[in-house]
């Protein structure tokens, strides 16, 4: 995809109510298309926890973070949950819209404190038509997002919690560019779609292990390859996708 990184640079530093931006995919389209499209931008604060879409409901925003970290998840009629992918500064939630589907199965939770610009649908897809390179990037990421959603399923149907658990550490410090994470047992068990105490005992043996550290919500990895090693497969399968969006 074409790039201008003089433009991207000089956009590095715009603000938009006072909030610097970093979101990869606004950064990576032309000047003019980001000017087409910034006047529209509202800044919106993601609060843990919060529904910002839900499944049930037509999309009314496209969500382009610049910094935490957005779960999409699928629910059942039963209350279960598990989380099919995330969304960090590397994408959109939402990007659905970009093809013209004003409905998304899954609920879009705010799983790690942060910002995002966001933008109402109707000018998402307004913009769209006079936005080729950001056409493309939304196309791209779709795609690729749909591989890692792919590869999540199969990752939750075959591997036990301790690699599960692994994997989504890792896949989440990608996205937020740290390796802290504010993030408590109980939601990790309705991401991973299993119950606390199994979330416990395998957080348990990593910190035994001086992988990772855990105290009063907040989880550091210390050993970072170590953590790799202790993850399935999966996570160098989605590590191949985020190279494409040049994630990490």
């Amino acid at each position: 995809m074409p790039t201008n990184r003089r433009d991207a640079r000089l956009r590095d530093q715009t603000e938009i109510a006072g909030m610097p931006l970093r979101n990869k995919i606004l950064l990576s389209i032309p000047e003019t298309e980001y000017r087409h499209l910034s006047s529209h931008l509202e800044p919106f604060d993601l609060v843990p926890h919060e529904i910002i879409h839900e499944s049930s409901h037509q999309l009314q925003f496209a969500y382009f973070p610049n910094c935490g970290l957005i779960s999409l998840v699928i629910a059942t009629e039963d209350g279960k949950t598990v989380e099919a992918g995330m969304v960090g500064s590397e994408g959109v939630a939402g990007v659905a819209a970009a093809v013209g589907l004003a409905i998304s199965p899954m609920r879009q939770v705010v799983q790690i404190a942060g910002d995002a610009l966001r933008l109402k649908v109707g000018h998402f897809q307004n913009r769209l038509k006079s936005a080729p390179h950001l056409q493309l990037a939304l196309s791209r990421y779709a795609v690729i997002q749909g591989m890692q959603v792919a590869q999540n399923a199969a990752c939750n149907r075959l591997h036990d919690v301790a690699q599960r658990l692994a994997r989504w550490l890792l896949m989440a410090s990608d996205r937020i560019e740290s390796n802290s994470l504010s993030v408590t047992h109980d939601f990790l068990a309705t991401i991973l779609g299993t119950d606390r105490p199994s979330v416990s005992l395998a957080a348990k043996a990593l910190q035994t292990r001086k992988i990772i550290q855990y105290s009063r919500g907040i989880l550091v990895i210390l050993n970072r390859k170590r953590l790799e090693a202790s993850a399935c497969e999966c996570y160098r399968v989605i590590q191949q996708f985020n190279g494409i969006l040049r994630l990490k």
